[in-house]
């Protein structure tokens, strides 16, 4: 079922759409697992397969097994694995650089996709047939798995290989928000102009990027999508596995959007604790308004966290509501509370915001309506090119 002009080359293999909400885990059937869908696509092939420790598939029993190794049991000719940021085994410490090397159990090669080789080199590419993509999102945009995704499509359309992502639930798609990114501030962690929080499974985000001519060629990439089953956005889904080392479960999943915008100022999201993303704070907030402390050390996924062994004063997030929408009042109030507002953001805030404006706004003491008011516009304008990708009520 084509689901693009022809000439786009993306192609959706059959789904069955669901009518309600109230599905559980146990009803969704992720791309990996539909194996009548893409296995035959993968016969006789030499195959690269871009995984990492969240490539998994559940049985009825709660079990899980690696795609890599159901692959290699079905006799698929895996010639090497690309692994994205934190590793294929998902244990390396964020913007930790990650060197080539063998997987243990398979003796695979594994070609890291981290650090200054973020793109499949063309020798790296030499003996592929077909490049099969399985990571697991979590919807917002400075997650740099759909920079990794952007770069697997730029690769494989450079060598016309065809690349078939298996699509997985987005934890975080059953909202659209935040500041759409000015390109003038592209980075790995944000490619293209969508905002912060964009509501589309990965498979559908692959699409978008196809189908908007994203790609720095002037082809675009060979794209089939293996969809999920019984799925629609609205769902709360709960990952079997931590997608990265510092997003532990499901509420710092939902509350990471939000919390993100503190890795650009001088404040720690709770890395090298066990609390990462659901709490935050600084040796330098004021105790009479702040009165949560933890002192970050080093931990797996943070070596040398921020304010290692420094008591941080600030807030316990860890049952606060489940939220369907970006909130800012966290960061604003702890700019307003900062005692030195020159050193409060740091060069890398304007990067994740994807502009130099919401920085401005924050600085003036706009109100945090007023800046949600400013970003309506562009995040209708995305809401419609968003419309024409998807796959899932």
């Amino acid at each position: 079922m084509n689901i693009e002009a022809p000439e786009r080359k993306s192609v959706l293999v059959d789904s069955i759409l669901p009518n309600t909400t109230e599905i559980t885990n146990k009803q969704i059937v992720v791309g990996a697992a539909d194996f009548q869908k893409y296995i035959h696509l993968l016969k006789d092939k030499r195959v690269g397969v871009v995984a990492n420790q969240g490539s998994v598939l559940v049985n009825s029993k709660g079990d899980l097994t690696h795609l890599i190794d159901t692959l290699i049991k079905l006799k698929i000719n895996i010639i090497k694995v690309f692994s994205p940021e934190h590793g294929f085994r998902g244990i390396a410490d964020a913007g930790e650089i990650i060197n080539d090397e063998r997987d243990a159990k398979t003796d695979l090669p594994i070609v890291s996709l981290y650090g200054k080789n973020k793109k499949p080199t063309e020798r790296q590419l030499e003996e592929i047939d077909v490049l099969l993509f399985d990571l697991q999102d979590v919807g917002v945009r400075f997650y740099t798995y759909i920079s990794t995704l952007h770069y697997i499509m730029q690769a494989a359309s450079e060598k016309d290989i065809p690349v078939i992502v298996l699509d997985r639930p987005n934890p975080n798609a059953h909202y659209i928000d935040g500041t759409v990114l000015n390109v003038k501030y592209k980075s790995f962690v944000g490619m293209h102009p969508v905002p912060v929080v964009y509501g589309m499974t990965i498979g559908e985000y692959a699409l978008m990027i196809n189908g908007e001519n994203w790609l720095e060629t002037n082809k675009t990439c060979q794209l089939i999508v293996v969809p999920l089953q019984h799925y629609n956005h609205k769902l709360k889904y709960e990952l079997p596995v931590k997608p990265s080392p510092n997003l532990p479960n499901a509420k710092a999943i939902n509350l990471y959007p939000s919390l993100c915008f503190f890795e650009g100022a001088n404040i720690s999201c709770g890395r090298g604790t066990d609390l990462q993303f659901q709490i935050f704070g600084s040796p330098e907030l004021p105790p009479l308004k702040y009165q949560f402390t933890f002192t970050p050390k080093p931990n797996a996924g943070a070596k040398n966290p921020v304010f290692q062994d420094k008591m941080c004063l600030g807030v316990d997030l860890t049952q606060n509501e489940y939220l369907d929408h970006l909130n800012l009042k966290w960061l604003t109030e702890a700019y307003k509370n900062y005692p030195k507002k020159e050193l409060f953001f740091n060069d890398f805030f304007n990067k994740l915001a994807g502009n130099e404006i919401l920085k401005d706004q924050i600085i003036k003491g706009v109100p945090v309506k007023e800046i949600r008011k400013s970003w309506q516009k562009d995040l209708d304008a995305f809401k419609i090119i968003r419309s024409k990708y998807l796959l899932y009520p």
